[in-house]
C-alpha cells in the first residue's frame, strides 16, 4: 500500500509504516494542484495542520482508504466529504495530551512570576528585582473550564502543588471530578467567581467562540487567564484590555484566532501577556507519539481492523448490519432528544433494547445513542469516539436487553440521568424504515423525529393545545405533526409538535408565560 505524507511527522512513524511493508512517499509544501496529482494513487494520506484535505482532494484520490491526522485538530479535513467518499478520517488525540498539559503548567508559572518579562529586562542589562512581585500558586484556586483529557492532566499537576481545583464541564460526572480532587460547579460563572487562575480546555465551537469576554474577565478581577486550548475561545481584544487596564494581573496565551498571529494582534503589545506560537504539542515525545499512533491507525485500516480514533467509521459485521441499520439513527435521535430535554448534568446513560433487536450485536447502536447524547459537547463526536468520551468524562454507560417489547417488534430506549433526575425517550421502527418516538418520560406519544420539534408539558385542560398552535401560527411556524399524551384526565400532559421551522426564544417565552404551560423545550435534530 502507498502512504503519502504531506506534512512533516516524526521519523518513528515513517519507520513503522515501512517496517510493515508499505511504500512511504513524503512530499511537503505542495500546492493544491500538486497535491491533487500526488494523491491520485495513494491508499493513505497523513497530514498535520498544513494540508487542506478538501472534497476536491477526495475526488482526486479514488484509492484512498484513510486520512490520518498526526495530532488532534481536524479543521483542515472535510470529514463530511471523506464520509461521502468512504474514506476513514482518524486523528491522534492522546499523543500530545501530556505535552499540552505541561505547557499549560509552564505558562501558569511563567505568568504568575513574570518570568519572560524579568528575563527580557535582565538581558537588556537592567536589574529590575524590585519591579516584579510574583504570585504563589499554593492555596490559590485554579478554575478549569473543560475537564476532558488535558484539563484533567493540568488539574492533577497543579492540584499536587497545593492549588484548590474548581471545574466547570456539563459533561463530566461528579464522581470523576472527586477522583481528581476537583469541585464540580454548575455553571461557568461559579467557576469564574472562585478562580484566581483560569485555564481553558474546551474545543472551539459556535458555543465556545468568545466564551470568555469582557463580562467573564471582570469576574476574574486580579486573576490570571491561561489559554493553551484553541484560539477564538477567549476574546483577544477584551483580554488585552483587561490586562492592560489592571483588571487582570496577567495572562498566558499559546493559541490565537488567526495563526500565524497577526502582528497587529493587541495581545502582542501588552507587557503582562505572555505569548507563545502554539507550542502546546511541540515536544519530541509528543511528536513521536502522534506519528506512531497515526501510522498504527493507517496500518489497521489497511488490515481491515478497528481504527481506534476514527472520526467517521463505525463498523459492524456485514451480515448483521442490515438488521441493526434502521436502529443506528433512531438511537442517535433518541439520545439527542433525551439530552435536550434533560436540563441537568448527565452522569449516566442507559440504553435498553427490547424485542427482536435484543438478539443482535448492538455495540454500534449503543455508540450511536451516546453520540446523540454527546452531540452538544464536541462537534467531532461520532459513533466511534463516543464511548471513549463517556469513559474520559466518568459517565456510566449501561446497556440492558429484554425479550419483551410491549406492543412493538423492537424498542430502543435511551435514558439520561444523575442522582436527582432522569428522562427516557423510546423509539421504534415501523415497516419500511419509518422511525417513530413512541414514549417520552413515560408518556405514550407517536412522533416522527425530524429537524425541529417542540415538546410541551402542560395542564390537561381545554384550550391549551389551541393556544400553543395559535402562538406557533402567529410566529409563522408550521406544524407538520402533533401528538398529545396524558396519564390522567385533567392532570399533566405532554405534547410533541413536529415543526417545519425552528422556534425562536421569544416564542418559547410567550408560551411559558401562560400559567397552563409547565415547560416547553425546543429540540433540533441532525444539525437543524
Amino acid at each position: 500500500m502507498k502512504v503519502l505524507v504531506t506534512d512533516p511527522i516524526a521519523d518513528a512513524g515513517l519507520a513503522y509504516l515501512r517496517d510493515q511493508g508499505h511504500e512511504v512517499e513524503t512530499a511537503y509544501d505542495l500546492t493544491q494542484s500538486e497535491l491533487l496529482d500526488a494523491v491520485g494513487d495513494a491508499n493513505a494520506l497523513i497530514v498535520r495542520s498544513g494540508t487542506e484535505v478538501t472534497d476536491e482532494v477526495f475526488d482526486a484520490a479514488p484509492e484512498l482508504i484513510i486520512v490520518g491526522r498526526a495530532g488532534i485538530g481536524v479543521d483542515n479535513i472535510d470529514i463530511d466529504a471523506a464520509t461521502d467518499h468512504g474514506v476513514i478520517v482518524a486523528n491522534a488525540p492522546q499523543g500530545n495530551v501530556r505535552a499540552a498539559a505541561e505547557h499549560t503548567v509552564a505558562m501558569t508559572f511563567a505568568t504568575a512570576r513574570s518570568i519572560p518579562q524579568a528575563h527580557a529586562r535582565l538581558s537588556n542589562g537592567e536589574w529590575a528585582k524590585g519591579d516584579f512581585l510574583g504570585t504563589e500558586l499554593n492555596d490559590k484556586t485554579l478554575g478549569v473550564v473543560g475537564f476532558g483529557r488535558v484539563g484533567q492532566e493540568v488539574a492533577k499537576r497543579l492540584g499536587s502543588l497545593g492549588m484548590d481545583l474548581v471545574a466547570f464541564d456539563p459533561y463530566i460526572s461528579e464522581e470523576r471530578a472527586d477522583q481528581l480532587g476537583a469541585e464540580l460547579v454548575d455553571d461557568i460563572d461559579a467557576c469564574l467567581d472562585r478562580a484566581d487562575f483560569l485555564t481553558i480546555h474546551t474545543p472551539l465551537t459556535s458555543e465556545t467562540e468568545n466564551m470568555i469576554s469582557d463580562d467573564e474577565l471582570a469576574q476574574l478581577e486580579d486573576g490570571y487567564v491561561i489559554n493553551c486550548a484553541r484560539g477564538g475561545i477567549v476574546d483577544e481584544p477584551a483580554l488585552a484590555s483587561a490586562v492592560e487596564d489592571g483588571i487582570l494581573q496577567g495572562a498566558a496565551v499559546d493559541v490565537f484566532a488567526e495563526e500565524p498571529v497577526d502582528p497587529d494582534n493587541p495581545l502582542l503589545d501588552v507587557e503582562d501577556v505572555i505569548v507563545t506560537p502554539h507550542l502546546g504539542a511541540s515536544t519530541s515525545a509528543a511528536q513521536e507519539n502522534v506519528a506512531v499512533s497515526t501510522a498504527e491507525q493507517v496500518v489497521a485500516a489497511f488490515n481491515d481492523e478497528p481504527v481506534l480514533n476514527a472520526l467517521n467509521a463505525p463498523s459492524v459485521d456485514k451480515s448483521a448490519f442490515p438488521r441493526i441499520q434502521p436502529y443506528i439513527d433512531l438511537a442517535d435521535t433518541a439520545g439527542e432528544i433525551a439530552v435536550q430535554l434533560f436540563d441537568d448534568r448527565v452522569e449516566e446513560v442507559e440504553i435498553t433494547y427490547a424485542g427482536d433487536i435484543a438478539d443482535e450485536d448492538v455495540e454500534l447502536v449503543t455508540a450511536s445513542a451516546l453520540k446523540g447524547v454527546f452531540e452538544p459537547l464536541e462537534w467531532q463526536v461520532n459513533a466511534v469516539n463516543a464511548p471513549r468520551i463517556a469513559e474520559d468524562r466518568g459517565i456510566d454507560v449501561i446497556e440492558s436487553k429484554s425479550r419483551s417489547a410491549e406492543d412493538f417488534q423492537s424498542l430502543v430506549t435511551v435514558t439520561v440521568s444523575n442522582d436527582d433526575d432522569s428522562i427516557s425517550v423510546c423509539g421504534t421502527q415501523f415497516a419500511g424504515n419509518d422511525p417513530r418516538i413512541v414514549r417520552i418520560d413515560g408518556y405514550r406519544v407517536d412522533a416522527v423525529p425530524r429537524g425541529h420539534m417542540l415538546v410541551a408539558r402542560n395542564e390537561d385542560s381545554p384550550g391549551v393545545i389551541g393556544f400553543i398552535g395559535s402562538v406557533l401560527g402567529e410566529a409563522d411556524i408550521n406544524i407538520a405533526g402533533m401528538f398529545n399524551g396524558r396519564e390522567t384526565i385533567g392532570g399533566e400532559a405532554l405534547s410533541v409538535y413536529t415543526l417545519d421551522d425552528p422556534v425562536p426564544d421569544e416564542v418559547l417565552t410567550r408560551l411559558n408565560e401562560d400559567g397552563r404551560i409547565i415547560k416547553t423545550t425546543y429540540i433540533s435534530l441532525n444539525g437543524a
